[in-house]
């Protein structure tokens, strides 16, 4: 088979990279770079098209991932935009959606946590979290944050001088909780403040988190004085406790600068061969409000080029005013100009980008690198411990790789009732939760009073591992040799180097057997472990490996199988309380499973729907008179009897 031009890189055609890089246009833009398989390797930007494309291939980069990348491209489009910053924000965006290999991309680990503020909501939440969703736009995500317990601390002093939202449920159906009777809480649960009102002091609290906790001060201050002109005094106290609170909140996050009215970032990185830990200190008339942390990857760019995209990654997730004035960073930019003018444009005033070289500054970021040389240890001693790990599980399993990608498996359930399953994976010795899944048990003989572990986990591998084998079958029809599942799979990114199954011998032969049924008991490494005494099976062997519970790769299977455990039992509890919940409402005539949704969405439990009269229980959508006296007569059988009773009577009589 002949390849077209169109397949070959640019590289090797000059006539046809000549011809494209004339049709791109002198204009700033975002320009993408395909390889033969159509799949994006590079996202860029810059203020003028054609001599950005041209400078890549004119030899001057000689850096080698560029050059690998260059040899791969057999394509480059582009998209025009009216300004460089619109082309700054255009190029953040599809890097996020696509995430080409050759970009620099900012891992999400988990390891530091965000402060979130739910403004889609009519109450808006505060709240703690390791996930960043993007799904709702109005939500407003703070952070990562590097010291979780700072954090934390900082939130439960808001807590305690704003009146603020204390539960995430009700506490009550008709009456607020003790917090409202102490001040700590408006009553939100029982809509005895406005949403209005309440967003109010939700923006006062987001104002802490923005760095602009002096121009707060300065507001309470204001409005202490206009209530005490107006006799107010009580109003007037509150607010100068809430004063005397925030002066708390910064009395030990001084830094000794020598000009406390501007508001400045500083940025800096400590790398290795593999991470680059970057620190961002942000600091607000001359405090140290905040220090957030990121983590790439060192292959992927120059320190400039991952600063830059720290920056621009992180100023577009954020309100204009939360923008400083001045950025502090540690090496030169790639773009300095664009980013600067897109700061700038944001922000509605300039924004300053400066690499200081001595004095102050300068001494402010080494103290930045300094901070950002120890998040890298300690990155560098759980990757140490995990690669540790990796290679002495290889080694017991006399594995021909290092296990990358290492699934468990575990079943849960009471004797035999909601029975489910879980799939937990780590991938480099550390949990990847996004690939985290659940298994209900769909064999008919497990049921209450009933269980067969053995079989459960033979039908939860066989539905994993089911696309792989029409892979293997649709290869072996073209192909005589045994073993061509990863030839015909090399598309599939999840395929596991190992896989555990939480249990002893029986378990293990449960799931041979089905992987010998599906053909692929060559192609997927198994195990078992043992609970009672850590013990680990290979197939086909009845005794157990030799090995010590101190081994770092038996502690890193513990890890995966105590994950495993716990995912199942998480998942076993919900279903459980799911059907408990709705055992009762089933037996409603009339009451279909949409419209127990909505009750139980109107009245959180069945406890309250019990307590609800017939004229609550009306105002449910699809919830009609008739049926709402079904609902409540089945919750009161006695009062139905009774009534019954009383109007037979007179007719007897």
């Amino acid at each position: 088979m002949t390849l077209t031009n169109k397949t070959v890189p640019l590289i090797q055609d000059p006539d046809r990279l000549e011809g494209r890089i004339k049709e791109i246009p002198q204009e700033p833009g975002v320009y993408y770079m395909r390889d033969s398989s159509d799949q994006i390797l590079y996202i860029g930007k810059s203020k003028r098209l054609r001599s950005r494309i041209r400078s890549y291939f004119n030899g001057h980069d000689t850096r080698p991932r560029i050059a690998l990348m260059l040899r791969q491209v057999v394509e480059v489009e582009f998209i025009v935009t009216d300004t460089e910053a619109e082309a700054l924000a255009l190029e953040a965006n599809l890097i996020r959606q696509h995430q080409p290999h050759f970009n620099v991309l900012l891992k999400d680990d988990k390891k530091y946590p965000y402060l979130c503020i739910t403004w889609s909501e009519e109450y808006p939440r505060i709240f703690i979290t390791r996930k960043r969703r993007m799904g709702k736009e109005r939500d407003r995500y703070y952070g990562p944050y590097v010291d979780s317990r700072t954090l934390r601390t900082t939130l439960h002093l808001v807590k305690r001088i704003f009146p603020l939202r204390q539960r995430p449920q009700p506490l009550f159906k008709d009456r607020p909780c003790l917090n409202y009777d102490i001040g700590r809480c408006p009553g939100v649960c029982q809509a005895m403040i406005t949403s209005e009102e309440y967003r109010k002091t939700v923006q006062k609290v987001a104002m802490i988190f923005q760095g602009r906790t002096s121009e707060l001060e300065e507001t309470l201050a204001v409005q202490m004085e206009q209530a005490s002109e107006a006799l107010n005094f009580e109003h007037a106290a509150r607010l100068r406790d809430q004063i005397i609170g925030l002066k708390s909140l910064g009395a030990e996050q001084k830094v000794a600068l020598p000009d406390d009215t501007i508001s400045r970032d500083a940025i800096a990185l400590a790398a290795d061969e593999t991470h680059s830990c970057v620190q961002l200190f942000q600091i607000r008339a001359g405090r140290l409000v905040g220090r957030l942390g990121f983590v790439a990857d060192s292959q992927s760019g120059e320190p400039g080029a991952i600063l830059q995209r720290v920056l621009e990654e992180h100023y577009q997730s954020v309100d204009p005013v939360e923008i400083p004035a001045e950025i502090l960073v540690q090496h030169e930019l790639p773009e300095t100009e664009m980013l600067a003018e897109f700061l700038t444009q944001s922000k509605g005033r300039k924004v300053s980008i400066v690499a200081p070289q001595r004095q102050t500054k300068a001494e402010l970021l080494e103290m930045v690198e300094r901070n950002a040389g120890y998040e890298l240890a300690r990155t560098q001693r759980f990757a140490d411990r995990n690669a540790q790990a990796t290679l002495d599980l290889a080694e017991i399993l006399d594995l021909p790789e290092l296990p990358r990608r290492i699934e468990g498996y575990d079943i849960s359930h009471i004797q035999g009732s909601d029975a489910v399953a879980s799939q937990v994976v780590f991938v480099d010795g550390l949990p990847a939760k996004q690939h985290y899944r659940h298994y209900k048990i769909k064999n008919p003989k497990v049921m209450s009073g009933h269980s067969d572990d053995f079989a459960s986990m033979a039908e939860v591998i066989s539905r994993r591992f089911r696309k792989y084998a029409a892979a293997k079958a649709r290869g072996e029809q073209m192909s005589s040799e045994s073993s061509v599942l990863k030839s015909h799979t090399s598309a599939y990114a999840d395929f596991p180097d190992l896989v555990m199954i939480d249990g002893g011998k029986g378990q293990l032969s449960a799931v041979v057997a089905v992987l010998r049924e599906m053909n692929l008991l060559e192609d997927v490494k198994v195990v078992s472990l043992a609970k009672q005494r850590e013990e680990i099976f290979l197939p086909g062997e009845s005794l157990p490996l030799t090995t010590e519970a101190d081994q770092p790769g038996v502690q890193l299977l513990r890890r995966l199988r105590d994950e495993a455990h716990r995912f199942a039992v998480s998942f076993h509890r919900q279903q459980r309380s799911d059907r408990m919940r709705r055992s009762s409402l089933d037996e409603i005539p009339g009451l279909g499973h949409h419209k127990q949704k909505q009750l139980l969405a109107t009245f959180r439990s069945i406890d309250y729907i019990r307590e609800a009269s017939p004229t609550q229980l009306e105002t449910v959508p699809g919830v009609g008179p008739r049926l709402a006296q079904q609902i409540y007569d089945y919750f009161h059988p006695s009062q139905h009897v009774s009534g019954e009773s009383a109007d037979e009577q007179p007719s007897v009589s």
